[in-house]
């Protein structure tokens, strides 16, 4: 279980790097246990968000986030999600190096 945790937490800090110093804060803040109410809205909203990705504004990148705002509070979520995750970063490195071997 604490494995699984800690992939959680990395993804999180992964997403941290790669976002703008403002929003990277309210990551933060919607992590901490008492913000449970907003972060459940917050996710319920991002995995909309992601189901309507074909609209403008609105992408793919939205389903993942959400659903690390909710397996964050849900554990059974926690091992299927890091799963896919894991997943998505393989395929995504191979995709790189084959991109880069061309």
């Amino acid at each position: 279980m604490t494995t699984t945790k800690a992939e959680l937490n990395r993804y999180f800090e992964m997403i941290d790097r790669r976002v703008p110093i403002r929003v990277s804060q309210f990551i933060r803040w919607l992590r901490k246990p008492s913000s449970f109410a907003v972060r459940l809205v917050v996710a319920l909203l991002l995995i909309l968000g992601g189901f309507f990705s074909f609209l403008p504004v609105l992408g793919l990148w939205m389903l993942p986030l959400g659903l690390l705002f909710i397996a964050q509070d849900i554990p059974i979520l926690q091992k299927p999600l890091v799963s896919a995750l894991a997943w998505v970063e393989a395929k995504s490195e191979r995709l790189k190096v084959k991109w880069r071997n061309r």
